[in-house]
């Protein structure tokens, strides 16, 4: 519906759409001294700055006009330039002719001023949305580099980036996803090392999106991700400031959604989530070791319990014949089943972990390793479990939390069942079929046309320059060329050979995955 020229139409056309909206703020006043022309300001509180209204708007209207601009029958066209250049002290302003329009500024937090006798209306930026601030990183500890960690406000996380990449070519596309919560989604990417066809599918993905709502980064990523049945993450989320500016200057891409402290990396592959900030702020040599041992914990959180189940049940004799009659003994008094034994334990410890989530800080820490320890023994000395259980399912929630990524360690949680049951059922040959499954169904992932598992698949099209930061991490001089997330385009200072190019341009538009 377009503006009307008659003030006061609509200012009833905006009460009757903010109906019971006890937050609306709307006042009527006159703007030069005896000229009998009115204007109209609506806003909501404490979405809106206050101290930008009052200062930067009403007083240079009721105040500085009346007394610098006296009327003197000017045309139509002096009295909206007028208002808007010298009655309103900010610099970001824009124009809406349309009821529609201004509703969308006015519910992101913004000013209208519509004007008696002109058929459009002055945006004026004002948000002054609640928030936290910039806070230390909860779910990302390091020991060294930024402590600091993105807040629930957009534009406070592009300051934080762009704070960190001083470049023009730090490029921000914003747009509105969500009919009813209109969020705003903020793409950014490095122009000239970003992969244009990755980033046109990001768009696209992203325009695509219909949904009532959007209140968290989460939903965005499920939305956009390539593989919805995978319970492996393809999109990579981070609340770090410092590891989402890496990531753009390694030619990928960061989403950021309003009201979420966690943005979005894509693309993703299965070596950035056991990659952590601190890798690359420390002598080669740690890092190196710490990766590696993330790596093996990854491994043991997958296969320990099936590993357990296969050779108990399976295949004793490859147990020391001392142990072997040590586990038989503590068995014999055990009402239930390796199997049942492994996954009562199991749901234990995640309930405690849920629990220890769900409960205040220093309360929920001591329930997940009190409650741990005393179920554990409470469940050995009634003789429900044996001690040999109790110390695979603690090694493998320990492992778990070895991997930086939660997203990751969600995937790890869920899968290690499914190879805990192949096992359970065929042993050996069980614990390896339900092994190839998974690693064929990691091998067939995909994000936005990244092979899930590159560099360990395919990397021979990038030279193998990835695994230089791969397992291993290689001192920071003998990394010189950027992953195969950056455009390979030659005049970048880290350009590759044209032959390396073509190959990995065959590489991401093959449908179908390099082995």
């Amino acid at each position: 519906m377009d503006i009307n020229k008659n003030l006061d139409f609509n200012i009833n056309i905006f009460d009757e759409i903010y109906k019971d909206c006890g937050d609306i703020v709307g006042r009527k006043f006159p703007v030069f001294k005896n000229s009998g022309i009115s204007a109209y300001v609506i806003c909501i509180d404490n979405m809106a700055n206050r101290d930008v209204v009052d200062l930067a708007i009403m007083r240079g209207l009721m105040v500085d006009i009346r007394l610098t601009t006296p009327y003197s029958g000017f045309d139509d066209t002096v009295i909206y330039d007028t208002l808007k250049n010298n009655g309103i002290i900010t610099s970001d302003m824009s124009e809406a002719d349309s009821i529609d329009a201004i509703n969308d500024a006015i519910l992101a937090g913004n000013t209208a001023l519509l004007i008696d006798g002109f058929s459009k209306a002055i945006i004026i930026s004002t948000k002054g949305f609640p928030g936290r601030g910039v806070q230390n990183a909860d779910t990302e500890v390091v020991v060294q580099g930024s402590k600091e960690a993105f807040s629930e406000g957009m534009r406070v996380n592009t300051a934080l980036i762009r704070k960190r990449i001083k470049d023009t070519n730090l490029k921000v596309y914003q747009t509105i996803v969500g009919e009813k919560t209109k969020s705003d989604v903020a793409v950014m990417y490095l122009k000239g090392v970003v992969r244009e066809e990755i980033l046109n599918d990001v768009l696209q993905r992203i325009d695509k999106i219909s949904i009532d709502a959007v209140l968290d980064s989460g939903q965005v990523e499920q939305l956009i991700e390539d593989d919805w049945v995978s319970p492996f993450p393809q999109v990579q989320s981070t609340e770090r400031p410092d590891k989402a500016a890496s990531a753009i200057l390694e030619g990928r891409i960061v989403i950021i959604v309003d009201n979420s402290p966690f943005v979005l990396i894509v693309p993703a592959t299965m070596n950035v989530f056991f990659q952590s900030s601190e890798d690359y702020y420390g002598r080669w040599e740690i890092m190196s070791f710490v990766r590696a041992i993330r790596y093996l914990a990854g491994i043991m959180a997958l296969l320990l319990p099936a590993l357990y189940v296969a050779i108990t049940l399976y295949h004793p004799s490859m147990i020391p014949l001392f142990l072997s009659f040590k586990i038989a003994g503590e068995r014999s008094a055990v009402p239930f089943s390796v199997v049942g034994e492994l996954i009562i334990m199991e749901i234990a410890f995640e309930m405690l972990k849920e629990a220890g989530i769900r409960l205040p800080g220093p309360i929920g820490g001591t329930m997940g390793i009190v409650g741990g320890i005393i179920i554990g023994s409470a469940a050995v000395e009634a003789g429900l479990i044996t001690p040999i259980v109790v110390i695979i399912v603690a090694l493998t929630e320990v492992a778990s939390f070895a991997i930086p990524h939660v997203s990751l360690v969600a995937g790890v949680r869920l899968v290690k069942y499914l190879i805990l049951v192949f096992a359970a059922c065929f042993g050996f040959l069980g614990f390896w079929i339900g092994l190839l499954l998974v690693m064929i169904h990691m091998v067939n992932l995909k994000s936005f046309t990244v092979p899930y598992m590159f560099p360990y698949v395919a990397g021979d099209v990038n030279n193998f320059n990835d695994m230089k930061d791969s397992i291993f991490r290689l001192p920071m001089f003998m990394m010189k060329r950027k992953p195969i997330f950056a455009n390979p385009n030659p005049t970048l200072k880290h350009g590759m050979q044209s032959e390396s190019r073509n190959r990995i341009s065959d590489v991401l538009s093959d449908s179908k995955p390099r082995f």
